[in-house]
Order: structure tokens, then C-alpha cells, then sequence
């Protein structure tokens, strides 16, 4: 686990998903520090199943033939950091100034950066193929750096979980809301209003769409948590009146592995939803901790947005 995630070139981003899935592979397996309360073993209930059926064979994959979107780099001054950061933004096939859109901000876990999605996922391609049947809403997608700090490049594996690390991710709250979500809707045509904006993410990025999301209703309507790690903040904390939340929401979405180390995570959530009568999406797969999971996840998602 001792090395460094490239994304800047291809050859670096080849590197970077390498150490990516290694980092994610330790994350579900071994490591006491992510795993936080999760108990030896994965005990499943009754309704941890498959809530939609796996996408086709080749979904994840480049397309000849369709038209593709782009991936453009955006850059934004930070209130948080009193730095110009970087994010990534998928505009969809056929975009015109002249057509507002609904915008998904989409994050990535501990080990990644703006890159983990475009480049360790794949969500462009997704999204492309999506468009391309015809299943899915034309959105802007923005992929952000979630670590708001002034160095925000990712550190050496053994400063991980260091508490300068980690509070980046606490402090994105801040960045997102007063910096990258404004200068995102003066760039871009947005439909700048919560019933067309959502937020989800993977592993680190899951629980931060889930506490950001859930702690900010005026902002979001759509939220979706994959694999969250255990910085999610319990239910008693994000839905303390979950009768005023469930109104308010237009999806709330929980997906996590049968075989994910993490799973608890999200199974405690969505007993928590269940007892209190707030309608949501709860999907388990059949993967551990990996992109696999992630990718069949924003599909299923992103099929359910702004509809």
C-alpha cells in the first residue's frame, strides 16, 4: 500500500488505478482504522438483497458509435482553503450553452481525487452509454478533489488517516457549499435549484454525500451513499425529525457488497430509515469493496435522477 496514486497522464492514471484498487482491497479486508466498528464477518438480513437486476455485459465499456460527452477540467477559488482548486466536469453529449441542466455532484473515496471516477470507474463511459439508450436525464456531472485542503493532492498511504487528512474531507462541506456549487452555476447553465441537484459517492465520498446531502435539504434532493465508510454520521444525527426529512427528498439511495468489510456502515442506516418509515432505495450487491460495485451503483442511480 505504500505508493502514490498518479492520475495526471495516462500512464499515470494506469498507475493511479492500480494503487486505488489496492488501497480500496485493504480498506474492506484488513484495515481496524476504516472498518471502524464493522464486527469480524458480514451478517446479512433477509431484505439485504439486490434491489435491480446487474446491468448488461459491457455497460462500463466505450461504445463505437455514440456520441460521448466531455470531461473538462474546472478550477474555482476556495473560501476554505484561500487556494484555486481543481475539479473535474462531465458535460453530456450534444451540450449547449443554450439548455439548462440538472447537475450531479458525484465524490470520490479516501484514496482517490477528481480523477477516481473519469478514470478508475469510468463514469463518462457509463454516463455516454446511459445517454446513448436513451435511460438517463442529460446532466452536468461534476467530480471534485473532496479533500479541502491547501495541499490536496493525495498523501503517501501511511498519512491516510492522519487527522489533517481526514478533516479535509470534513471541511468539503464548507468548500462545496460556498465555493464549488456557486461558481459551478455561474459557469454552466444549471438548474440551480435543490429538485435538480444531487449528490452521492463512493467508500469516504458516500458517507460525505450522506452527511452533506441529508445535513443540507435546501441544496440537495437526490442523495446517494455506495459503499460509505464510517465517517457517515448515524441516523439519529442526519434525519434527527425523519418524517420532515422524508418530505423533503425526491430519492435517497443506499447501495454497499455483500462481501464489503463495510457493509455495517450502511445496513445500520437502512434499518434506521426502515423503523422510521423513510422511503429510500437499498441495494446489495454480490462484489467486496471495488469498482465493480461502484460502477453497476451509478448506473442504477443515475437511471433514478430527476425524473
Amino acid at each position: 500500500m505504500k505508493r502514490r496514486f498518479f492520475l495526471a497522464s495516462a500512464v499515470g492514471a494506469l498507475a493511479g488505478e492500480a494503487a486505488v484498487r489496492t488501497l480500496h482491497a485493504a480498506q474492506a479486508s484488513d484495515d481496524p482504522e476504516l472498518r471502524g466498528t464493522a464486527k469480524p464477518g458480514i451478517a446479512l438480513a433477509t431484505d439485504d438483497v439486490a434491489a435491480f437486476p446487474a446491468p448488461p455485459a459491457g455497460f462500463d465499456d466505450e461504445r463505437s458509435g455514440i456520441a460521448r460527452g466531455d470531461v473538462v477540467e474546472f478550477s474555482y477559488a476556495s473560501a476554505v482553503t484561500g487556494t484555486r482548486r481543481k475539479a473535474r466536469v462531465y458535460l453530456p453529449p450534444g451540450y449547449s450553452g443554450k439548455q439548462r441542466y440538472p447537475v450531479h455532484y458525484l465524490l470520490h473515496g479516501i484514496g482517490g481525487n477528481q480523477d477516481e471516477w473519469r478514470g478508475y470507474v469510468r463514469a463518462n463511459v457509463i454516463l455516454d452509454n446511459l445517454l446513448a439508450d436513451g435511460a438517463v436525464v442529460p446532466m452536468i456531472v461534476v467530480m471534485p478533489n473532496g479533500r479541502a485542503l491547501a495541499d490536496d493532492r493525495v498523501p503517501p498511504a501511511e498519512k491516510t488517516f492522519t487527522p489533517e487528512h481526514l478533516a479535509g474531507f470534513a471541511q468539503f462541506e464548507r468548500d462545496l457549499l460556498e465555493s464549488l456549487i456557486p461558481a459551478i452555476d455561474g459557469a454552466y447553465p444549471t438548474m440551480a435549484e435543490r429538485g435538480k441537484r444531487a449528490i452521492a459517492g463512493l467508500s469516504m465520498g458516500g458517507g460525505q454525500a450522506l452527511n452533506f446531502g441529508l445535513g443540507h435539504l435546501d441544496t440537495f434532493a437526490w442523495v446517494g451513499g455506495f459503499s460509505s465508510a464510517p465517517n457517515t454520521r448515524a441516523g439519529t444525527e442526519l434525519l434527527p425529525d425523519p418524517a420532515a426529512v422524508a418530505r423533503r427528498l425526491q430519492l435517497l439511495y443506499l447501495s454497499c457488497g455483500k462481501k464489503d468489510g463495510l457493509i455495517g456502515t450502511s445496513q445500520g442506516l437502512h434499518r434506521y430509515l426502515r423503523q422510521h418509515g423513510v422511503r429510500h432505495v437499498w441495494h446489495v450487491d454480490e462484489f467486496a469493496h471495488v469498482r465493480e460495485s461502484w460502477a453497476e451503483n451509478l448506473a442504477h442511480f443515475s437511471k433514478l435522477l430527476f425524473r
